[in-house]
């Protein structure tokens, strides 16, 4: 909405210019400049006094953000579009930064739009700094707390330490042995995704079918998201509670996937990014240690004759995270060659992944 306004005021070129009293106006105006223009804006346009200070402000600030991204991107030679006007069912977020909102119980108050019901995912633990309200493309509205929450002061120690290699099939194995499936979500909605578009396509644009169509499809892709994310959640805080020390290879995914269309669409719905950085921030807040290592030739350093490259790359990976730490490593001698344990999906879903019993890492005895 925001946005829309201020490409009608760029479009009124030197008016707007001489109005404001800048010297050189040479099409875009400077962030501070096009945030002076709020007040006059309101006059204006008076649906926008509905509409709370601080949102305005954060809509500027974020479209100046965006564009300084963009720059940085064409620097290094990356194909930049045009911008292009975002329309009312595309703005999909309001941001309120550290004030204009209350949360009382089951309500939420939002400044110039009152009293909101409200559904908890979980309690909110904290100072609320800010609070970011989103529409999903199916319809649903969330509100995205931002809290200020100080962590426990906890000593990091290592007793069991795990090193971890993702892949496409299997998802990932770790030097405990452990073989976790990958759910492969996407390639099982795949089908049902392709009847959707195919049903939007066909309803005439513009009418209620059409929308009814569109709100189904949002809601298809939704529930892949959020498949994909309760997976990786239950995975990642499986390995929060149950090492200390988790050695991961920083993996340069948008390298990877300018290849093989069918390879690359597994890569993305594999989701690496996402996993690890669930378990650095749950690690972070539990106390437990993260390494990023490097990637290169982790499968093919074979120093122990190990012949599943897999199950040879973890170890190499939680190796140098050690090293990278100032961490001693022991001679490492393989367990008896016996098959892997797999995890199915469903055992990581349903819980079951937790009663396993977690041996002590043989690096670190």
């Amino acid at each position: 909405m925001a946005v829309q306004l201020f490409s009608e005021q760029l479009g009124e070129g030197k008016d707007i210019a001489r109005a404001y009293g800048w010297s050189s106006f040479r099409g875009i105006p400077s962030q501070y400049d096009l945030q002076a223009q709020l007040p006059w804006l309101k006059q204006r346009f008076p649906f926008l006094q509905k509409v709370n200070a601080k949102v305005l402000q954060r809509v500027s600030h974020q479209l100046y953000s965006n564009l300084r991204a963009l720059s940085k991107l064409k620097k290094k030679g990356r194909k930049i579009g045009k911008l292009r006007f975002k329309g009312k069912d595309r703005y999909k977020t309001l941001n309120f930064n550290q004030s204009g909102f209350k949360l009382n119980g089951k309500k939420l108050y939002l400044s110039k739009i009152g009293e909101v019901n409200i559904k908890y995912h979980r309690a909110v633990e904290g100072k609320i700094k800010g609070i970011l309200v989103k529409r999903e493309n199916s319809g649903k509205w969330f509100a995205i707390m931002q809290v200020d929450k100080p962590l426990e002061n906890q000593e990091a120690t290592i007793e069991k330490a795990v090193g971890i290699d993702v892949g496409v099939n299997p998802f990932l194995i770790d030097t405990d042995g452990k073989k976790m499936e990958n759910p492969e979500y996407y390639d099982k909605t795949a089908k049902r995704l392709k009847i959707l578009h195919r049903k939007l396509s066909r309803k005439k644009k513009g009418s209620k079918n059409r929308r009814k169509a569109k709100l189904k499809l949002a809601g298809c892709y939704e529930k892949l998201t959020n498949q994909r994310d309760d997976y990786l959640h239950k995975l990642s805080r499986f390995y929060v509670e149950n090492y200390d020390f988790i050695a991961v290879e920083d993996i340069d995914i948008s390298s990877m996937i300018h290849t093989r269309w069918y390879l690359a669409r597994r890569i993305l719905d594999s989701s690496w990014g996402k996993f690890r950085n669930m378990l650095t921030y749950k690690a972070e807040s539990a106390g437990r240690t993260v390494i990023p290592v490097d990637p290169e030739d982790t499968s093919r350093e074979n120093p122990y004759n190990i012949p599943n490259r897999h199950y040879r790359a973890a170890i190499n990976i939680l190796e140098r995270g050690l090293k990278k730490v100032g961490l001693d490593v022991p001679e490492f001698t393989p367990a008896e060659r016996k098959p892997l344990l797999c995890v199915s999906a469903s055992a990581v879903i349903s819980g079951q992944v937790y009663s396993m019993k977690q041996e002590r890492n043989p690096l670190l005895q």
